[in-house]
């Protein structure tokens, strides 16, 4: 017990160090009850916050303060001395102002939505008229300076985990043990990442530049893809947007057109803030499980532009990992008719559960924006976006650098967590923790002696009809993220077929600036084809329905196919990527119960069971908005919000290379993530493609089923394998995950946090009469959707126990196929926000 005191009195001390002033509490009214966005603020200072909804608050200061002051409209104002420099637990309890009993102003329930009746609703409609006049928006062209810092720290820190068996070895770190002035908790920053920049952009070209002079991180110098993530977690928002981003969700903005459908605003306060007359309006949410904040806002009287906001989540907000939200942002007055942000902050916390007590990981971004220049013209080629973009000098700046860039001096903590972190890497103990989570995040084994990454251990185990249980083994070379060549390889074993297979491909960058990169590979192995429309262009790729371990149906359609391809990209203009490539494969069935033979006059039989074929693409891919991460010949998505265009050409030629069939082959698919609005997120795929000349069936284009009893977008749940054949077709797959928009309007489903899902996907296609007769001889029916467009639809439950879903899936026409199944249910896992 005494420990557990000298261990408090420890931390109480250390974070005397940091801060001068310290403050929390709560607030009640005379009946005891919470009082709610009751204003807390220092005296004589604009430093201030709300209560919650529990009338819980916390402030702190790096500046002394004597007083605080508790006010709240139609209650007596308090003023509290402040006789120390920490003051916690705090208990206030206000009256009602004698004079103003007949006028209280309550700031819960339900609020009028009528300007006639709420002054905050007039002051909004004039917020709306003028959003478009605020800002950057105002001016055709722009450039400042912006200083940004990303910090991840452990939050909640006690004896239970410095004395706990993680951090036995490494218990310096607790040397830099700091407060949330936000939730009051004790945290320890465990990642910082720095970044100075100089952007520019023109609004009437629509177009916007990024410079980086600087970025310097803790202990992760090598982890470009760590920085990147951690940057789109907090990607960049306009409060003045109708929504706002954030873990892939839309939340409603408190300034948004339609707002008063769902939040409550109440006109709370006006004053003089930097000598322009403001209104304080308080905002809360209309309905509990929405996407929604709580808090309040300044805005001007003339300009009604923001002056200051901020906003909490909702703690019933339907995110998953997240306890909480908080953001401020701070706007600078640039003249009578201009204001322009000027400090934004960020900070969630990351957690298994939403309890108080949980402990979790705090993710705090803090950007500062200086240095406004307008109307200075720069040329539409200034703002070509670039290929290869990568200064390295960016990364190597020293600390006279930080010194004149840095817009915020690094608290103690702070700057102490660089040293940290460099002593931490030399503790056999973080090494192994680091590594285990390295393991977790690539699927790899790192060998940092042979540089070699084993893996990825996802492939190691699986089972079909055909090898029964399956073993694989593979390996890559790694020496760094930015590697300008890789070799990867596999080697597999059926315990049924008693066969090996393997896989063997590299790839190699050659030029950095335009992406010039040559690939060669070679495959013997047993695949699932037609499990895809698209062709994939992975030499050493596996479809998941070669892994069937619980189908609906026997997994025996599988093929023997031995591949060899050589191929040269390069990728001229920033996402978009030409491709050269030319293959051989032979192809022939793995089973005995499936079949690909074809029509073949100058077989002895009249009959081939075993395609050669010879096969020259060119494809194009455009990816409008997507960000990379890395540099060398593999990269990283840093995003998943993008849009994907691709259009291929494949021409395969008899007699090269002893190949048995001329024909051309055509194919397109469009890939576009929609966010509407508060409605969630709709995923919507087009795909499209024809056959020009005779094949068999293995050189046909596959309707792709599912048999399995896991959702697969993309794939037909209601269809078995190789149930609809074509050599043209056309195919649309939707769906929409409203991410809890309804189930959060039915109370005893709320608490749940479930998520509503529906899809809809159909294809038509057609075979001819000739491709027909060509693969005759095959034991599969050559059955194609061309008497009416097949279609599926589906609705779904997702977020059980916030990692599963299920789908309900129904057939939609053509029940008469053989063994057509009508109805289905899968099931699918993964964590999301």
């Amino acid at each position: 017990m005494k420990f557990k005191l000298l261990v408090l009195f420890f931390f109480f001390g250390i974070g005397l160090l940091f801060s001068q002033t310290k403050v929390s509490g709560h607030v009640f009214d005379e009946n005891n009850e919470p009082v709610a966005y009751a204003n807390i603020i220092f005296k004589n200072s604009s430093q201030g916050t709300i209560t919650d909804e529990n009338g819980k608050f916390y402030l702190e200061s790096s500046d002394t303060w004597n007083t605080l002051i508790v006010s709240f409209v139609g209650y007596e104002t308090i003023e509290y001395p402040l006789n120390k420099k920490v003051n916690y637990e705090l208990k206030f309890t206000i009256k009602e102002e004698a004079a103003a009993l007949n006028e209280v102003l309550i700031i819960a329930g339900k609020q009028s939505k009528k300007a006639s009746e709420n002054p905050a609703i007039v002051i909004l409609q004039k917020i709306w008229e003028r959003k478009r006049k605020n800002g950057l928006r105002q001016f055709k062209q722009y450039n400042y300076d912006r200083y940004e810092k990303v910090e991840f720290d452990i939050n909640t820190i006690d004896s239970a985990l410095i004395n706990g068996k993680l951090f036995k070895g490494m218990e310096f770190v607790f040397e830099h043990v700091d407060t949330s002035r936000v939730t009051g908790k004790t945290y320890l920053p465990f990642f910082i990442n720095e970044e100075a920049a100089k952007v520019y952009g023109d609004n009437i070209l629509k177009k916007e530049k990024v410079e980086i002079k600087g970025n310097k991180n803790s202990g992760f110098e090598n982890n470009q893809a760590i920085i990147d993530f951690v940057k789109d977690l907090y990607s960049e928002y306009d409060v003045y947007d109708n929504y706002l981003k954030f873990f892939d969700k839309s939340f409603v903005s408190p300034i948004s057109r339609t707002g008063i459908n769902t939040y409550n605003y109440v006109l709370a306060d006006s004053a003089f803030i930097d000598n322009k007359w403001c209104y304080n309006i308080i905002y809360y949410p209309r309905r509990k499980n929405e996407l929604t904040f709580k808090g309040d806002f300044w805005v001007a009287d003339t300009t009604f532009a923001i002056k200051d906001i901020n906003m909490h989540a909702s703690k019933s907000a339907n995110i998953n990992w997240v306890k909480d939200i908080y953001i401020e942002q701070e706007f600078e007055v640039l003249n009578d008719s201009v204001f322009l942000v000027k400090r934004d902050y960020f900070m969630s916390d990351f957690t298994l559960n939403k309890k108080e007590e949980s402990r979790g990981i705090y993710g705090k971004r803090t950007t500062l924006y200086n240095n406004y220049e307008f109307n200075k013209v720069k040329k539409e080629g200034f703002y070509k976006k670039e290929v290869f973009d990568y200064n390295k000098d960016a990364y190597n700046r020293d600390d006279a650098f930080w010194d004149e860039n840095r817009m915020e001096a690094l608290s103690k903590d702070e700057k102490g967590v660089y040293k940290m972190l460099d002593t931490l890497k030399t503790v056999s103990k973080f090494k192994r923790l680091y590594n285990l989570g390295s393991i977790l995040s690539s699927g790899f084994i790192e060998i940092d002696k042979w540089n070699i990454d084993i893996g990825p251990i996802s492939s190691t185990f699986g089972y079909n009809d055909v090898e029964g249980l399956r073993m694989r083994a593979g390996a890559r070379t790694y020496f760094g993220q930015n590697d300008l060549w890789r070799a990867q390889g596999f080697l597999a074993y059926g315990f049924k077929d008693n066969k090996f297979k393997y896989g063997l491909s590299a790839k190699w960058l050659i030029n950095k600036e335009n992406r010039l990169i040559i690939s060669a590979g070679h495959r013997r192995d047993i695949e699932q084809i037609g499990a895809n429309l698209t062709s994939s262009t992975d030499v050493l790729g596996r479809s998941l329905a070669s892994n069937d371990v619980f189908s609906v149906a026997p997994n025996d359609k599988l093929t023997n196919i031995n591949l060899g391809a050589l191929a040269i990209e390069m990728e001229p203009w920033q996402n978009v990527v030409i491709r050269v490539g030319g293959s051989y494969r032979t192809l022939s069935s793995a089973s005995s119960s499936f079949s690909l033979d074809y029509v073949d006059p100058e077989s002895p039989t009249g009959i081939s069971s075993e395609i050669q074929q010879f096969e020259s693409t060119f494809s194009v891919n455009y990816y409008p908005q997507r960000k990379m991460t890395g540099h060398g010949v593999e990269r990283l998505n840093a995003n998943d919000d993008y849009a994907s265009l691709f259009t291929q050409f494949s021409v395969g030629t008899k007699d090269f290379f002893n190949s048995d069939f001329d024909y051309t082959k055509v194919q397109f698919s469009y890939i576009q993530p929609w966010q509407i609005g508060g409605l969630g997120q709709l995923k919507s795929t087009f795909e499209a493609g024809k056959t020009f000349g005779d094949v068999p069936l293995g050189l046909l284009s596959i309707v792709p089923g599912n048999q399995s009893y896991f959702s697969f977008y993309k794939s037909f749940a209601q269809l078995d394998y190789y149930e609809f054949v074509t050599d043209t077709y056309v195919a649309l797959f939707l769906e929409h995950n409203f991410n809890g928009k309804f189930f959060s309007r039915i109370p005893f489903l709320r608490k749940l946090n479930w998520r509503e899902i529906v899809g809809i996907r159909g294809v038509w296609g057609d075979l001819s009469d000739s491709n027909i007769a060509l693969s005759s001889p095959t034991n599969i029916p050559l059955l194609a959707p061309n008497k009416e467009i097949y279609y599926e639809y589906s609705v779904g439950v997702g977020n059980i126990f916030k990692l599963m879903r299920i789908d309900f899936n129904f057939r939609g026409n053509y029940f008469d196929n053989p063994g057509a199944r009508d109805f289905g249910v899968s099931i699918n896992f993964g964590f999301r926000f």
